[in-house]
């Protein structure tokens, strides 16, 4: 009898690529004159690497998380959401979500890693600040933002 079905093989975004991309965000974020937080979580949402710039706003270290946590969780970039979904899904999660603009699902050809977060300014800023550290770690960004079927 196979034990194959007793497993499954899950990729997840590595330790160094995680501080790579801290490292990014707050670069990206002193760029546009911002201090900011970054959070990089795993599949299953799990806190990998998390960095803040000094002066980021207290409630950006909660935030950056959860917008990791929803690209992960939806492998798509936040913002998507509209309606009811928008107002339901964070207090339906225990505020684990978030429909904020600035997260990012973390994908490496067809292997999808994780999530992304930057906060520390209004939420279009965040997600620009995101791409350039997609950017400058040499990831692609992910198709854009797509309604819930």
């Amino acid at each position: 009898m196979s034990t194959d079905h007793f497993f499954v093989e899950l990729a997840a975004v590595s330790h160094e690529l995680a501080l790579q991309l801290v490292q990014a965000g707050i670069e990206a974020g002193a760029a546009a004159g911002l201090p900011v937080a970054v959070a990089v979580v795993d599949p299953a949402m799990a806190l990998v690497a998390y960095g803040r710039a000094d002066g980021t706003t207290p409630h950006s270290a909660e935030t950056c998380r959860r917008k990791a946590q929803t690209a992960a969780s939806t492998r798509r970039p936040t913002g998507w959401m509209e309606g009811d979904l928008a107002l339901a899904l964070p207090p339906a999660s225990g505020n684990l979500l978030t429909n904020v603009l600035g997260g990012f699902p973390l994908v490496v050809g067809e292997r999808f890693l994780g999530g992304f977060g930057v906060a520390g300014g209004a939420p279009a800023v965040d997600a620009n600040i995101a791409r350039t550290a997609l950017a400058a770690v040499g990831l692609a960004e992910p198709g854009p933002a797509r309604r819930a079927s």
